[in-house]
């Protein structure tokens, strides 16, 4: 099923696929099955959890700051670059963002409704910007200084040190599928009880790495099966926001 759609800005920057993205109804589950983000999307979807209500009130932080405050939606601003990626390949072009003030001050300037960075850059601002902008603390990087490159992230911080700081919330990234995920499942699931306890909301980058999934010349790496078991895992261990790259493939666990 689908509808007819008047041309549009839209409508021309899509060209040709504009009515098979844009005028498609899924018949396999229906609109009203989805949990749709609006202004009660905390209310709806969190408050009758086992939350505790200082989590709910760090949620609502997220939510309710920036230009699509009140939405349901939210645009965070993540830079793990200097740790999970090269610096100087990501800031030589636009070098004052050596400077880690102003990646906070490009995420208000944006109206971002927080920031994500890690405990360095985050840290040495935290008393100046903690309070105008949710900072999300990424507590676990793959620092890709060992050679050869492998599928880990390691704590690089503690929850407690996040919090202190002011941060909202802190973030993690699990690799599912690597040889040291059963660890990094195990100390992410601590990590976010503790910062649960604290008050504070988890977020969790749901990342596939395994090598076995590039399969005849085809990268299953953002299938949607896998992809899809992965954000199940992510919020089965508290993680409150999940991160997910959008889907390129389909069928991955048949492979």
């Amino acid at each position: 099923m689908s509808t007819t759609l008047t041309s549009g800005p839209l409508e021309t920057l899509l060209g040709k696929d504009a009515e098979s993205l844009l005028g498609h109804t899924c018949s396999t589950i229906r609109k009203d099955q989805l949990n749709l983000p609006g202004p009660d999307f905390v209310d709806r979807n969190f408050a009758l959890s086992n939350r505790s209500p200082q989590v709910l009130r760090s949620v609502q932080a997220l939510y309710g700051n920036g230009r699509l405050a009140g939405s349901g939606y939210m645009s965070v601003l993540p830079v793990d670059q200097g740790i999970e990626h090269s610096a100087g390949a990501s800031f030589a072009p636009n070098p004052i963002y050596f400077d880690s003030e102003k990646i906070v001050q490009l995420a208000i300037e944006g109206g971002c409704n927080a920031v994500a960075s890690t405990f360095g850059v985050l840290g040495s601002v935290s008393r100046k910007y903690a309070h105008r902008i949710p900072f999300i603390v990424k507590i676990n990087h793959n620092e890709l200084m060992t050679l050869p490159n492998k599928f880990d992230q390691v704590l690089f911080g503690t929850v407690e040190s996040a919090w202190d700081m002011g941060a909202v919330a802190v973030g993690a990234t699990i690799y599912f599928g690597s040889d040291e995920s059963t660890r990094q499942i195990t100390e992410i699931a601590e990590a976010f009880q503790l910062a649960h306890e604290l008050g504070m909301a988890t977020v969790l980058w749901c990342y596939i790495r395994n090598s076995g999934f590039k399969v005849d010349g085809k990268d299953y790496h953002t299938a949607a099966d896998l992809t899809g078991q992965a954000n199940h895992l992510g919020v089965t261990i508290k993680a409150d926001i999940i991160k997910q790259k959008l889907p390129r493939a389909t069928a991955g666990t048949m492979r």
